[in-house]
């Protein structure tokens, strides 16, 4: 990459940020993150680790344009090894910086490595998380956003502001002792999550923590009457699907995790764990507080009033504390308002996104299937403990990453093509390592199959992939015929509904070794996952690149 002369540089609390402009208008970001745990971060004041980056907690956004070059220097000042995953980024041509236990062997407690990705050929709202041990139970995670370059339209009007809005769930005990009970059936089956966070901070107008009737801080964002302002919201949580309000006010859709879609107006929205959405907010209310709340879906909040997250949306004029009832969602057990708002999420064929094409230039009316792969999955007990299960099959991981036995060995000794029962559930149950082959430059149908009573959250990493259908009941090539091919939604991560199933299409143009896998932390901690290995032979690095120079070896 030619530097161009033009330099920029900030220093954010302990981190420098530098910036060197590229050609084509991309620049490199570089950031350098100290990751520790930081007892005054603690969101409840609970004794429990909580993982900050650069001493914040969530980390510190990643400000980003399309095409932009992405530089982490990570320092693990944790006791454990330690990964990030940039979920959504699709890490076009290089898998190496992935950051799952598959691509990358971990950074070791006192040493750091650097990230480079780029954000190629992409807009939208993710965020990054530490990937493996459980970790994302305890924080270290962040807000990513990924801008138009500024020769394409977006396709609403400039908002006053844009605020970054991670919610989640959140448990009262250390993430290490919830890790160290996973292997117990009971434990693995039926625990859940305590109480729900905004940005790192805990409900409007709770006690301090369980034990302290002083108040907790709480999120607030500040607006002015009249003017529009985007949220960019994630659901950054381990188990529940959240259903986000605005007290009196209502959200237009326009983006989900780097499409624009189909502009609707709705009074609350369903985010299922991994996903990331873009809303349009117009304060155009009476001069003073409003609640904004988040609550589990499948869930009895009555059983647990700590599981309401709440904020506060904050007019600039307003001389009065927010107050009244909380504002009402839909039943969290009504599944035809959230089937029914699922499938309203549709695509903005008239817009372009990255590039200045109409994003209906890209479609699957007309596709030929390369492959399909029906996923289900379940619960087994394996040598005496808990598992999730894949067609019967729980991912083991191996000392050594896949993609560096791919790469060294052709995989020879740590995984085996075409061991994985990809339309067939296996007879017996079985913990082995999940490895499948992907068709380069081929369509794939994924039909994930739920066979749990929560709704399950799937997440593609190098990919975006096209929402087709949702379904109750067994599938077969019959529910074809119920597909939406004309302007089906693309992202990363799609929900599956209990009882129920949901198909994607995936164009497999990015050769790598991809994880597939549960956003559900304890379902992906204990196997709910495989990869998706999509190889080209040509060694052409436009193809996919060689290995970086730094990389980490182990196994």
């Amino acid at each position: 990459m030619a530097f161009l002369g033009h330099l920029r540089w900030w220093i954010l609390g302990a981190a420098i940020v530098v910036i060197l402009c590229t050609g084509a208008g991309a620049i490199d970001i570089f950031l350098e993150w100290h990751v520790a745990f930081n007892p005054t971060a603690q969101p409840l004041n609970l004794e429990q680790p909580v993982i900050t980056i650069n001493g914040k907690f969530p980390g510190p956004l990643i400000n980003a344009t399309t095409n932009d070059f992405v530089h982490v220097n990570v320092f693990n000042g944790l006791d454990e090894p330690l990964l990030f995953t940039w979920n959504g980024i699709q890490q076009r041509l290089n898998s190496w910086q992935d950051g799952v236990s598959g691509t990358n062997c971990p950074i070791l407690p006192g040493t750091n490595w650097t990230y480079v990705f780029q954000t190629k050929d992409q807009i939208g709202t993710f965020f990054y998380f530490p990937s493996i041990n459980f970790q994302k139970a305890a924080g270290g995670y962040g807000a990513i956003r990924v801008n138009n370059r500024i020769v394409i339209n977006v396709p609403f009007p400039k908002p006053k502001a844009e605020y970054d809005l991670l919610i989640g769930d959140w448990y009262y005990d250390s993430y290490k002792l919830i890790r160290s009970l996973m292997s117990y059936p009971d434990v693995a089956y039926h625990g859940v999550p305590d109480t729900i966070l905004m940005n790192g901070k805990g409900p409007y107008g709770r006690p301090l923590s369980i034990s302290y009737e002083s108040l907790i801080s709480y999120e607030s964002f500040n607006v002015t009457k009249g003017k529009t302002y985007r949220f960019r919201i994630s659901n950054i949580g381990t188990t529940f699907s959240l259903n986000f309000r605005i007290q009196n006010h209502s959200m237009v859709i326009v983006e989900t995790e780097g499409s624009y879609t189909n502009q609707i107006t709705v009074d609350s929205l369903d985010v299922h764990v991994g996903q990331s959405y873009s809303v349009l907010v117009t304060a155009d209310q009476d001069e003073k507080d409003y609640y904004m709340v988040a609550t589990p879906k499948m869930f009895d909040v009555n059983d647990s009033i700590s599981l309401v997250g709440i904020g506060v949306l904050h007019y600039s004029n307003s001389v009065s504390q927010v107050g009244g009832p909380l504002p009402a969602g839909p039943d969290p057990f009504d599944s035809n308002f959230t089937v029914t708002q699922a499938r309203s999420i549709r695509w903005n064929l008239t817009t372009g996104a990255a590039r200045p094409n109409p994003q209906g230039t890209f479609n699957v009316s007309n596709v030929t299937l390369a492959q399909t792969f029906v996923l289900q999955n379940s619960v087994a007990e394996i040598e005496g403990s808990a598992r999730y299960v894949v067609n019967n099959v729980s991912h083991y991981t191996p000392n050594t990453p896949l993609k560096l036995a791919d790469y060294f060995r052709n995989g020879l000794g740590v995984y085996q093509l075409g061991a994985f029962p990809t339309r067939s559930v296996n007879k017996d149950v079985a913990y082995r390592v999940s490895v499948v082959s992907g068709i380069h430059k081929g369509w794939l149908e994924i039909v994930f199959k739920n066979n749990l009573d929560i709704t399950d959250s799937w997440h593609l990493d190098g990919f975006g992939f096209y929402v087709v259908g949702f379904g109750f009941g067994d599938w077969d090539e019959s529910a074809r015929a119920s597909y939406n091919l004309h302007d089906p939604v693309v992202r990363s991560t799609t929900q599956v509904y209990p009882g129920g199933w949901t198909a994607v299409y995936a164009f497999l143009d990015n050769p790598g070794m991809w994880n597939l896998r549960s956003q559900h932390l304890r379902n992906w901690y204990l196997g709910e996952e495989l990869y998706i290995r999509v190889y080209d032979p040509d060694p052409n690095p436009t193809k996919e690149q060689p290995p970086p120079d730094n990389l980490l070896l182990c196994g």
